[in-house]
Protein backbone atom coordinates (compact mmCIF):
# COMPACT_ATOMS: atom_id res chain seq x y z
CA UNK A 1 0.00 0.00 0.00
CA UNK A 2 2.61 2.72 0.90
CA UNK A 3 4.29 1.75 -2.55
CA UNK A 4 0.97 2.18 -4.20
CA UNK A 5 0.63 5.79 -2.58
CA UNK A 6 3.86 6.87 -3.62
CA UNK A 7 3.35 5.80 -7.12
CA UNK A 8 -0.40 7.60 -6.86
CA UNK A 9 1.50 10.77 -5.75
CA UNK A 10 3.90 10.66 -8.81
CA UNK A 11 1.72 10.37 -10.81
CA UNK A 12 0.12 13.20 -10.09
CA UNK A 13 2.67 15.26 -9.35
CA UNK A 14 3.30 14.19 -13.26
CA UNK A 15 0.44 15.37 -14.58
CA UNK A 16 0.05 18.59 -12.68
CA UNK A 17 3.56 19.03 -13.40
CA UNK A 18 2.81 23.13 -15.26
CA UNK A 19 0.84 23.99 -11.95
CA UNK A 20 3.17 22.24 -9.31
CA UNK A 21 6.39 23.68 -10.42
CA UNK A 22 7.25 26.98 -8.77
CA UNK A 23 9.44 27.50 -12.13
CA UNK A 24 9.48 26.64 -15.34
CA UNK A 25 12.23 23.95 -15.39
CA UNK A 26 13.84 25.55 -19.23
CA UNK A 27 12.94 29.23 -19.85
CA UNK A 28 13.76 30.55 -16.09
CA UNK A 29 17.33 30.38 -15.99
CA UNK A 30 19.37 32.96 -14.57
CA UNK A 31 23.08 33.09 -14.23
CA UNK A 32 22.54 35.37 -11.21
CA UNK A 33 21.44 32.37 -9.13
CA UNK A 34 23.58 30.03 -10.10
CA UNK A 35 24.66 26.70 -8.04
CA UNK A 36 22.31 28.24 -4.79
CA UNK A 37 22.00 25.79 -2.14
CA UNK A 38 18.90 25.13 -1.03
CA UNK A 39 16.93 27.58 0.21
CA UNK A 40 13.28 29.50 0.74
CA UNK A 41 13.64 30.89 -2.31
CA UNK A 42 14.76 27.44 -3.92
CA UNK A 43 13.79 24.58 -2.20
CA UNK A 44 16.43 22.03 -3.98
CA UNK A 45 18.80 24.51 -5.07
CA UNK A 46 19.67 25.52 -8.56
CA UNK A 47 22.53 24.17 -11.28
CA UNK A 48 25.13 25.32 -12.94
CA UNK A 49 22.49 27.80 -15.42
CA UNK A 50 20.19 29.08 -12.25
CA UNK A 51 17.62 27.16 -12.94
CA UNK A 52 15.37 25.60 -10.47
CA UNK A 53 15.89 21.85 -9.07
CA UNK A 54 13.03 21.14 -7.77
CA UNK A 55 10.82 22.40 -10.99
CA UNK A 56 12.91 20.11 -13.24
CA UNK A 57 12.87 16.84 -10.61
CA UNK A 58 8.80 17.41 -11.41
CA UNK A 59 8.93 18.09 -15.08
CA UNK A 60 11.48 14.53 -14.74
CA UNK A 61 8.94 12.64 -13.58
CA UNK A 62 7.14 13.20 -16.29
CA UNK A 63 9.65 11.56 -18.14
CA UNK A 64 10.61 8.98 -16.39
CA UNK A 65 6.96 7.68 -15.54
CA UNK A 66 5.83 8.08 -19.51
CA UNK A 67 9.04 5.87 -20.66
CA UNK A 68 8.45 3.39 -17.47
CA UNK A 69 5.24 2.58 -18.28
CA UNK A 70 4.73 2.91 -22.14
CA UNK A 71 8.24 0.57 -22.70
CA UNK A 72 6.90 -1.87 -19.97
CA UNK A 73 3.62 -2.41 -21.70
CA UNK A 74 5.07 -2.56 -25.00
CA UNK A 75 7.48 -5.22 -23.70
CA UNK A 76 4.22 -7.26 -21.73
CA UNK A 77 2.43 -7.14 -24.94
CA UNK A 78 5.63 -9.00 -26.96
CA UNK A 79 6.18 -10.99 -24.09
CA UNK A 80 2.35 -12.34 -23.65
CA UNK A 81 1.99 -12.43 -27.32
CA UNK A 82 5.23 -14.59 -27.70
CA UNK A 83 4.55 -16.65 -24.59
CA UNK A 84 1.08 -17.66 -25.67
CA UNK A 85 2.15 -18.74 -28.58
CA UNK A 86 5.21 -20.93 -27.27
CA UNK A 87 2.48 -22.14 -25.16
CA UNK A 88 -0.14 -23.41 -26.64
CA UNK A 89 1.06 -23.97 -30.15
CA UNK A 90 4.39 -25.77 -29.31
CA UNK A 91 6.91 -28.00 -31.45
CA UNK A 92 9.07 -25.79 -33.85
CA UNK A 93 7.33 -22.24 -32.49
CA UNK A 94 8.03 -23.45 -28.74
CA UNK A 95 11.88 -24.34 -29.54
CA UNK A 96 12.37 -20.90 -31.69
CA UNK A 97 10.98 -18.08 -29.30
CA UNK A 98 12.51 -19.85 -26.66
CA UNK A 99 15.96 -19.55 -28.48
CA UNK A 100 14.75 -15.95 -29.13
CA UNK A 101 14.43 -15.69 -25.21
CA UNK A 102 17.38 -16.79 -24.08
CA UNK A 103 19.33 -14.73 -26.63
CA UNK A 104 17.29 -11.79 -25.12
CA UNK A 105 18.31 -13.26 -21.60
CA UNK A 106 21.94 -13.61 -22.44
CA UNK A 107 22.40 -9.93 -23.97
CA UNK A 108 22.26 -7.16 -20.85
CA UNK A 109 19.03 -4.88 -21.40
CA UNK A 110 21.57 -2.01 -21.18
CA UNK A 111 23.92 -3.19 -23.82
CA UNK A 112 21.42 -4.28 -25.93
CA UNK A 113 19.60 -0.77 -25.78
CA UNK A 114 22.68 0.79 -26.26
CA UNK A 115 23.43 -0.97 -29.50
CA UNK A 116 19.64 0.25 -30.85
CA UNK A 117 20.46 3.69 -29.61
CA UNK A 118 24.01 3.97 -31.33
CA UNK A 119 21.82 2.85 -34.28
CA UNK A 120 18.79 5.03 -34.08
CA UNK A 121 20.14 8.14 -32.85
CA UNK A 122 19.39 9.91 -29.57
CA UNK A 123 15.92 11.25 -28.53
CA UNK A 124 13.07 10.57 -26.59
CA UNK A 125 11.32 8.03 -28.78
CA UNK A 126 14.18 6.27 -29.64
CA UNK A 127 14.84 5.83 -26.06
CA UNK A 128 11.39 4.28 -26.02
CA UNK A 129 11.69 1.84 -28.78
CA UNK A 130 14.95 0.99 -27.62
CA UNK A 131 13.69 -0.12 -24.15
CA UNK A 132 10.27 -1.11 -25.19
CA UNK A 133 12.03 -4.16 -26.94
CA UNK A 134 14.87 -5.34 -24.39
CA UNK A 135 12.99 -6.76 -21.77
CA UNK A 136 10.19 -8.84 -22.88
CA UNK A 137 11.97 -12.23 -22.32
CA UNK A 138 10.86 -12.50 -18.67
CA UNK A 139 7.01 -12.62 -19.16
CA UNK A 140 8.04 -14.42 -22.16
CA UNK A 141 8.77 -16.97 -19.78
CA UNK A 142 5.81 -16.58 -17.34
CA UNK A 143 3.60 -16.79 -19.51
CA UNK A 144 4.75 -19.75 -21.42
CA UNK A 145 4.84 -21.81 -17.91
CA UNK A 146 1.33 -20.65 -17.01
CA UNK A 147 0.29 -21.61 -20.61
CA UNK A 148 1.59 -25.56 -20.03
CA UNK A 149 -0.15 -25.36 -17.16
CA UNK A 150 -3.64 -24.56 -18.04
CA UNK A 151 -3.95 -26.37 -21.19
CA UNK A 152 -4.88 -29.43 -18.90
CA UNK A 153 -7.42 -27.85 -16.90
CA UNK A 154 -10.74 -28.34 -17.28
CA UNK A 155 -11.79 -24.92 -19.03
CA UNK A 156 -9.57 -25.44 -21.76
CA UNK A 157 -11.15 -28.90 -22.68
CA UNK A 158 -14.05 -27.59 -21.94
CA UNK A 159 -13.75 -24.84 -24.97
CA UNK A 160 -12.27 -27.16 -26.82
CA UNK A 161 -15.09 -29.48 -26.98
CA UNK A 162 -17.05 -26.13 -27.79
CA UNK A 163 -15.64 -25.43 -30.65
CA UNK A 164 -13.65 -22.32 -30.06
CA UNK A 165 -10.99 -21.57 -32.05
CA UNK A 166 -7.07 -21.08 -30.90
CA UNK A 167 -6.90 -17.94 -30.64
CA UNK A 168 -10.17 -17.67 -28.74
CA UNK A 169 -9.21 -19.96 -26.35
CA UNK A 170 -5.71 -18.19 -25.84
CA UNK A 171 -6.89 -14.64 -25.43
CA UNK A 172 -10.41 -15.46 -23.68
CA UNK A 173 -10.44 -18.53 -21.78
CA UNK A 174 -6.16 -18.70 -20.59
CA UNK A 175 -4.74 -15.29 -20.45
CA UNK A 176 -7.52 -13.93 -18.09
CA UNK A 177 -6.67 -16.96 -15.76
CA UNK A 178 -2.76 -16.28 -15.49
CA UNK A 179 -2.88 -12.33 -15.83
CA UNK A 180 -2.09 -12.42 -12.15
CA UNK A 181 1.83 -13.53 -12.33
CA UNK A 182 2.35 -11.60 -15.48
CA UNK A 183 0.75 -8.34 -13.73
CA UNK A 184 3.61 -8.68 -10.88
CA UNK A 185 6.65 -9.02 -13.17
CA UNK A 186 5.10 -6.18 -15.27
CA UNK A 187 5.06 -3.74 -12.35
CA UNK A 188 8.00 -4.89 -11.70
CA UNK A 189 9.81 -4.23 -14.93
CA UNK A 190 8.30 -0.62 -14.72
CA UNK A 191 10.77 0.31 -12.48
CA UNK A 192 13.85 -1.44 -14.13
CA UNK A 193 12.78 0.68 -17.56
CA UNK A 194 12.87 3.65 -15.47
CA UNK A 195 16.66 2.68 -14.03
CA UNK A 196 17.58 2.02 -18.09
CA UNK A 197 16.37 5.07 -19.20
CA UNK A 198 18.27 6.68 -16.42
CA UNK A 199 21.37 5.13 -17.54
CA UNK A 200 20.74 5.74 -21.04
CA UNK A 201 20.56 9.47 -20.38
CA UNK A 202 23.50 9.53 -17.98
CA UNK A 203 25.09 8.27 -20.93
CA UNK A 204 24.22 10.44 -23.37
CA UNK A 205 22.34 8.30 -25.29
CA UNK A 206 18.40 9.11 -24.27
CA UNK A 207 16.66 12.31 -23.28
CA UNK A 208 19.03 15.24 -24.35
CA UNK A 209 19.44 18.55 -22.83
CA UNK A 210 17.83 20.47 -22.13
CA UNK A 211 14.36 18.25 -21.63
CA UNK A 212 14.43 17.57 -17.78
CA UNK A 213 15.16 13.88 -17.34
CA UNK A 214 16.68 12.30 -13.93
CA UNK A 215 19.31 10.79 -15.57
CA UNK A 216 20.11 13.21 -17.70
CA UNK A 217 20.08 15.54 -14.76
CA UNK A 218 22.65 13.40 -12.79
CA UNK A 219 24.84 13.25 -16.13
CA UNK A 220 25.17 16.97 -16.48
CA UNK A 221 26.02 17.53 -12.67
CA UNK A 222 28.82 14.79 -12.59
CA UNK A 223 31.15 18.36 -12.38
CA UNK A 224 29.07 19.66 -9.93
CA UNK A 225 29.63 16.66 -7.67
CA UNK A 226 31.38 18.62 -4.52
CA UNK A 227 30.74 21.96 -5.55
CA UNK A 228 26.82 21.78 -5.83
CA UNK A 229 26.02 18.08 -4.59
CA UNK A 230 21.98 18.85 -4.43
CA UNK A 231 22.14 19.10 -7.94
CA UNK A 232 22.78 15.38 -8.10
CA UNK A 233 21.14 14.16 -4.83
CA UNK A 234 17.83 15.05 -5.58
CA UNK A 235 17.40 13.41 -8.76
CA UNK A 236 18.96 10.31 -7.37
CA UNK A 237 16.83 10.19 -4.71
CA UNK A 238 13.56 10.48 -6.94
CA UNK A 239 15.35 7.42 -8.99
CA UNK A 240 15.60 6.01 -5.43
CA UNK A 241 11.97 6.38 -4.04
CA UNK A 242 10.35 6.35 -7.96
CA UNK A 243 12.04 2.57 -8.15
CA UNK A 244 11.34 1.55 -4.90
CA UNK A 245 8.12 2.35 -4.69
CA UNK A 246 7.80 0.19 -7.82
CA UNK A 247 9.22 -2.83 -6.12
CA UNK A 248 7.56 -2.66 -3.24
CA UNK A 249 4.28 -2.16 -4.88
CA UNK A 250 4.99 -5.47 -7.14
CA UNK A 251 5.41 -7.37 -4.20
CA UNK A 252 1.68 -6.17 -2.48
CA UNK A 253 0.63 -7.47 -5.93
CA UNK A 254 2.09 -10.74 -5.81
CA UNK A 255 0.92 -11.50 -2.13
CA UNK A 256 -2.73 -10.53 -3.12
CA UNK A 257 -3.04 -12.86 -6.28
CA UNK A 258 -1.00 -15.17 -5.05
CA UNK A 259 -3.88 -18.02 -3.79
CA UNK A 260 -0.74 -19.54 -1.97
CA UNK A 261 0.27 -16.87 0.00
CA UNK A 262 -3.19 -15.76 1.36
CA UNK A 263 -3.59 -19.55 2.36
CA UNK A 264 -0.69 -19.06 4.45
CA UNK A 265 -1.73 -15.60 6.26
CA UNK A 266 -4.99 -17.49 6.97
Amino acid sequence: MVGGLIILVLIVVAIFAPWLAPYHPINDANLMNAEESPSRTFLFGTDRQGRDVLSRVIYGARVSLSVGLLCQSLNTIIGITLGLMAGYFGKWLDDLIMGMTNIMLSIPPLVFAMAIMAVLGTGLFNVFLAIGITNWSYECRITRSQVLSALSLDYVTAARALGYGRIRIMFEQILPNIVGPILVIASLGVGAAILLEAALSFLGLGTQPPTPSWGAMLSTARDELFVAPWVCIFPGLAIFVTVLSLNLFGDGLRDVLDPYSLASRR
